[in-house]
């Protein structure tokens, strides 16, 4: 592979996409609606007592979920609309080879991707500077997210090459996009439902059927012959329930593009209640969250707080975290698996001389 060809052919599409006046107005909309979002974070977050811990985790979703919109639409294309436009065979009839062609047009895509984070990038300088911000949540946050610009401008470019109208690789683009985000959400929640177990709850109370008639064992001041709350004794109660088994298809998430983004970056927690303090952190800590198997037999006890009987612990959100796996490569492997296997198989489509074109298939 030359480096100078492949420049040549980046250089080429990158031109194309600086000429079009569209370009320019979604990027100016993308930009207001970060605008807005850092006003009304300002109102709403108090950016200067931690807020901004928030906001960032906001700004960085949104500009994922806005490049996993356009994205595909710049690189669902690539090939399949030069070929409709007749410019595709002079450049495969020069010394460029076809590997060249598909991975310069990835490239082109990919770096039209990250534009957006160029946009963004005054903003998330707000953000960081607002103090309280853990550097390698920054780092790390921002590494992902331009893996996953480049995960999805490889799979439009890929599905570009295998596809012969433009029309239907950008839905197919779309539909692999909307199967990573959208239909795995789906699978977990039905999945999850479907899969349902029985679950003993034993519930322990007072004795409300043993208490004198006119008697409040909770009242404020003692009343003359009525119990105490210690004094009351106590029923235990057994039911039966279904409870929804996630545990069993948590994974499904792991190839999720914001969960990856949420469970790569480093949590953040309250200092005081241990509870996730950022978008990252909570999404996070819900997909952990699925993987703990839910208990055959459960208690709850309202007598403990009255009796001498010793209160549980309660378990932070940050200590039930640590007793988890993360995902976020298992799940970053599949999505790289997908767009590689799809960039050869549209390199593979694109070598010339080919054997076997789709009918209708224009060549030069």
């Amino acid at each position: 592979m030359n480096l100078h060809r492949l420049g040549t052919i980046v250089g080429i599409e990158l031109r194309q996409r600086v000429r079009s006046v569209a370009w320019y107005v979604l990027l100016g909309v993308f930009a207001l609606i970060l605008l807005g979002l850092l006003l009304l974070s300002f109102a709403s977050f108090a950016l200067w007592n931690g807020g901004n811990e928030l906001f960032f985790s906001i700004v960085i979703m949104l500009v994922l979920l806005l490049v996993l919109l356009v994205s595909p639409t710049l690189s669902g294309s690539a090939v399949n609309g030069d070929r409709d436009a007749a410019t595709l065979a002079p450049v495969q009839v020069t010394l460029v080879t076809t590997g060249e062609i598909v991975i310069g047009k990835f490239l082109a895509a990919w770096i039209s991707g990250l534009a957006f984070l160029v946009v963004a990038a005054p903003f998330l300088l707000v953000a960081t500077f607002a103090g309280g911000l853990n550097p390698l949540v920054i780092l790390t946050s921002l590494v992902i997210l331009v893996l996953e610009v480049g995960v999805v401008a490889t799979i439009g470019v890929g599905l570009s090459a295998v596809v012969a109208r433009p029309l239907f690789s950008v839905a197919s683009t779309y539909l692999i996009v909307a199967a990573l985000t959208i239909g795995t959400l789906l699978v977990f929640g039905l999945g999850g439902t479907a899969l349902r177990t029985s679950q003993e709850v034993v519930s322990r109370d007072f004795d409300f059927a043993a208490v004198p008639s006119g008697c409040d064992p909770f009242a404020t001041s003692p009343q003359n012959g009525c119990p105490s709350p210690g004094e009351v004794g106590c029923v235990d109660s057994t039911s039966y329930t279904e409870i929804p088994r996630f545990d069993r298809v948590w994974w499904v998430l792991a190839a999720n593009p914001f969960v990856i983004l949420a469970d790569a970056t480093p949590p953040t927690y309250d200092p005081e209640y241990g509870a996730p303090s950022d978008l990252f952190s909570q999404i996070a800590y819900g997909v952990r969250l699925a993987q703990i198997a839910p208990e055959p037999r459960v208690e709850y006890d309202s007598c403990a707080s009255y009796t001498s009987e010793r209160v549980p612990d309660y378990t932070t959100p940050e200590q039930q975290v640590a007793g988890t796996a993360p995902s976020w490569f298992v799940g970053l492997l599949v999505q790289l698996v997908i767009a590689g296997g799809l960039m050869a198989w549209g390199i593979a489509r694109t070598r010339t001389p080919s054997k076997r074109l789709p009918p209708g298939t224009r060549i030069a």
